[in-house]
């Protein structure tokens, strides 16, 4: 994994986070040394992430990046298309949620930001491991997208909407 991704990763582990996260742990998941990951953390506070430093680990307290939620719908042959139009475009699919008639809102974190997961996560549903959330709703379902400006995600979204993907907010 390149300098740049593992720091796009880190940020996106820390904005998903729901605790801080050990310098040690991410030396771990990254296969990095412990001075890399701080020396990554300095950059991106440079980058203008607000993250904390605790005796925890850890904590982002801020992104610079912009978020939207695209309301989509569309067979299980078109997500390896859906995903890959919006890490082409740079956005990270942070998320996928679906509204269940009787167990309500249903989210699974996804954090996808390039070609190499969209392929990974197709293989998972393709081998039978498990079936897309939008299944259960007709093929409805919602993004959480993040992106570094509203520029991004306007491409994201103009170019779901070209493909058709975009469902009509009722």
């Amino acid at each position: 994994m390149k300098a740049l991704e593992r720091r796009k990763a880190i940020a996106n582990g820390l904005l998903s986070a729901n605790e801080a996260i050990s310098g040690s742990e991410l030396s771990r998941q990254f296969g990095v040394s412990r001075q890399i990951i701080v020396q990554d953390i300095t950059i991106l506070k440079g980058m203008g992430y607000d993250i904390l430093s605790t005796h925890n680990g850890y904590i982002m307290q801020k992104s610079p990046l912009k978020e939207r939620v695209f309301k989509l719908h569309h067979t299980t042959e078109q997500t390896e298309d859906e995903l890959n139009t919006i890490v082409d475009l740079g956005g990270t699919v942070v998320d996928v949620y679906v509204w269940h008639k009787v167990y309500g809102k249903m989210v699974a974190p996804l954090n996808i930001f390039s070609r190499l997961q969209v392929k990974q996560f197709i293989e998972g549903v393709r081998s039978g491991k498990s079936t897309e959330l939008m299944n259960i709703t007709g093929g409805y379902h919602y993004h959480t997208i993040r992106a570094d400006s509203e520029k991004i995600l306007d491409s994201i979204e103009t170019a779901l909407e070209s493909k058709g993907l975009i469902a009509p907010i009722i």
